[in-house]
């Protein structure tokens, strides 16, 4: 296991969870991830990409939702975690990201190196 791979196994433990919004997929914009995190997804297409980019959603966002949920990576898990990142619908886990883990993700965020999905 890399560094990063560690690094990103503790941050995806640190954030917490909560049901969404059924239907709602407000956090699921054109986002980064690491080449790590990249690594764990499926390949795309550049018209999938480019379809994708039209409607400004994420190329993995499906019929039903994310199609790779189990590994969305670290900026989609803390969409609605942070006061940053709020839901829009007001939703939530009862506990928040403790902003240390937050700061430490956003860090982790500037010194690797981020890909578009």
């Amino acid at each position: 296991m890399t560094k990063n791979s560690q690094k990103i196994k503790i941050f995806r433990e640190a954030i917490p969870s909560f049901a969404c919004k059924p239907g709602c997929h407000d956090c699921c914009g054109p986002v980064t991830a690491s080449s790590e995190e990249m690594s764990r997804l499926p390949i795309k297409s550049d018209a999938e990409h480019d379809e994708a980019w039209a409607e400004l959603n994420c190329p993995y966002l499906g019929e039903h939702g994310c199609e790779v949920y189990d590994e969305r990576p670290l900026i989609c898990r803390l969409f609605g975690t942070t006061p940053s990142l709020p839901c829009p619908n007001a939703c939530g886990p009862a506990q928040m990201t403790d902003p240390k883990v937050e700061r430490q993700i956003l860090k982790f965020h500037k010194e690797t190196r981020q890909v578009l999905l």
